[in-house]
Formats: structure tokens, sequence, C-alpha cells
């Protein structure tokens, strides 16, 4: 069953997220189930994302294989994670 994530964390920042996004390559090379991304920063230059995978064992399989060690070299701290199930997903455009 596919699942939206919504990840917040302070102190994960635009400069943290480009290297992030750089150095795993995720839009070169797709992580396997990972479905959906949008990043958004707050007022005080914190992340907000939402992600949708295929699964929650999709996203922690994408989480353990390519994200962590990354996140962790960079000194990424660990952002709040809400996971719901998806009711119903409609993509409408392809990018911005």
């Amino acid at each position: 069953m596919a699942i939206m994530a919504i990840f917040t964390g302070k102190g994960f920042t635009k400069d943290m997220y480009d290297r992030l996004r750089q150095e795993v390559g995720w839009e070169t090379e797709p992580i396997d189930g990972w479905i959906m991304h949008v990043v958004c920063f707050d007022e005080s230059g914190d992340v907000r994302m939402v992600n949708i995978w295929e699964s929650t064992e999709k996203m922690q399989e994408g989480f353990v294989s390519r994200l962590m060690h990354v996140m962790r070299k960079i000194g990424i701290p660990a952002p709040q994670v809400e996971v719901f199930p998806a009711y119903n997903l409609n993509v409408f455009t392809t990018t911005i």
C-alpha cells in the first residue's frame, strides 16, 4: 500500500538538502519504490518535505540503502517523520 511520509526538521537547511540531493543522485538514479518528492523550506530555513512511497518497507529500504549514510556524513539532524496510508494519489504535471 502506498504511503505519504511528511518530514519536518530543524537545522536541515537548503545547503544540506542540495548536498544530499547531489550526493545521493535520486534524480538520475531513482531509489526503488520512491514515487514522488516535494520539498520546501519555512521562514526560518527549516525543511518541510512530502514523499510518496510504494510502501513503508520500500521507504525504510531506501533510507537504509541510499539516504541515511549520506545524511550522517553531511550532519543532517534526524527529521521528524509522520507516515500515513495513501487514500488517493493524483499527479497532474510532471515537474515545476
